[in-house]
């Protein structure tokens, strides 16, 4: 088996829910994100590409029909291109990289793409279609943004509340202070807009066509944690998650460029890092934040290294309350995690924020010298995902 490379990365700027990108289709942010990646590399020929990964968590409304595929039409790629549409919620397009990666070892292609995208905001509502016409009771309309809908009645009902509730039994369980949350969340904040401001960003994001969005919607400067400790708690009166150490709806796109080594001179370009580990692992549905805990121990196991040799770690931070369980099960250096900002900051278009922290943890490696990096992702409904990058030019 021959061994998979990131060769580049790109995204756009994450939009808030309802903000600067609520006018853009899904499929239309899939192509920019695609077409970006790809003017990474202007000596490959596209022919050559094998396959299209693409994630996706909703598909509801106008990302479906494989927006994969919708893609790679609306990028102007070759007909002869493939693409699959992957849903595995939050981590759909990481899945869409273990795939790509696993495309490549066995052989199959020399060069793939994968990548990722939500709109959040354009998510529709949706109506059950009836069994017989003409029912004669009312229906209700239901939001496919985020989270449980048209759940089935065979479900327990603890595996079916809310991810914000699911977090708050987190917070019991290991009994971390809405303070060290509010903490970690303005650290979030600061870091992203440090980051921008530093231009670390500037090589990473495909600007949207005839959009005014120059960096991330959500980051908020000047955020600290007394000011986040003045918000109301979202779900629970004596909680201790609020909207603002929390993860935000919001859209985006994401997109990378997978290959072989052999595949270098193909794509026109070096490598950034080896794919070298993967993991997946699921729990009961409620615990889904911890569920990165497991998930980076067997990627790391799969390459041959402990944490003792991770020197970067991009973990999404869907809620700062699971990341800090997840950094303080790991016992490593929080130092060490999210130093470009984190998905609080950032935001989390579900089917985008795999390769945002794959492609941020490759750029991380290439500017540290760092040699080992982790990145990982809870998912709801109790699962998550984690990839190891090596980078071979390091320490």
């Amino acid at each position: 088996m021959t061994s998979a490379h990131l060769y580049a990365a790109t995204r756009t700027p994450f939009g808030r829910f309802g903000g600067a990108l609520a006018g853009v289709r899904p499929d239309d942010l899939a192509s920019t994100a695609l077409a970006g990646v790809l003017a990474k590399a202007p000596e490959l020929d596209l022919d050559a590409i094998g396959e299209v990964f693409w994630g996706n968590a909703n598909g509801a409304g106008e990302d479906n029909r494989n927006v994969g595929r919708m893609a790679v039409l609306l990028a102007g790629l070759p007909t002869s291109v493939p693409a699959t549409t992957v849903n595995r919620l939050c981590g759909s397009s990481l899945d869409a990289a273990i795939m790509a990666s696993r495309a490549i070892e066995t052989g199959d292609a020399e060069v793939v793409v994968a990548g990722g995208v939500e709109s959040m905001t354009r998510a529709p509502w949706v109506l059950p279609k009836p069994a017989r016409g003409f029912p004669a009771g009312d229906m209700t309309a239901v939001s496919t943004t985020l989270g449980w809908r048209l759940v089935n009645a065979r479900m327990p009902a603890d595996w079916t509340i809310s991810l914000g509730e699911c977090n708050e039994l987190l917070q019991e369980k290991f009994t971390i202070s809405r303070e060290r949350q509010d903490a970690f969340a303005a650290r979030s904040h600061a870091l992203a807009s440090a980051a921008w401001a530093a231009g670390f960003y500037d090589g990473l994001v495909t600007q949207v066509e005839a959009v005014d969005l120059p960096r991330d919607e959500s980051i908020r400067e000047g955020t600290t944690a007394e000011s986040l400790a003045r918000l109301k708690t979202a779900f629970r009166p004596e909680g201790t998650i609020t909207a603002g150490n929390a993860s935000p709806l919001s859209d985006g796109a994401s997109a990378l460029l997978i290959g072989s080594a052999s595949a270098a001179e193909t794509i026109g370009l070096e490598p950034l890092a080896r794919i070298a580990g993967r993991g997946v692992h699921a729990l009961d549905p409620q615990d889904f934040g911890f569920a990165p805990v497991e998930a980076a121990n067997q990627a790391l196991g799969r390459a041959g290294i402990s944490w003792s040799d991770v020197g970067a770690v991009e973990l999404n931070e869907a809620f700062a309350v699971q990341s800090l369980a997840c950094v303080d099960a790991w016992k490593i250096d929080p130092e060490i995690v999210n130093t470009k900002g984190g998905a609080i900051a950032i935001g989390h278009p579900l089917g985008a924020s795999g390769g945002r922290i794959l492609g941020t943890l490759a750029a991380r490696l290439a500017e540290s010298g760092e040699h080992w990096g982790v990145a990982a992702i809870c998912i709801g409904v109790g699962q998550a995902l984690a990839v190891v990058l090596e980078n071979e030019a390091g320490r």
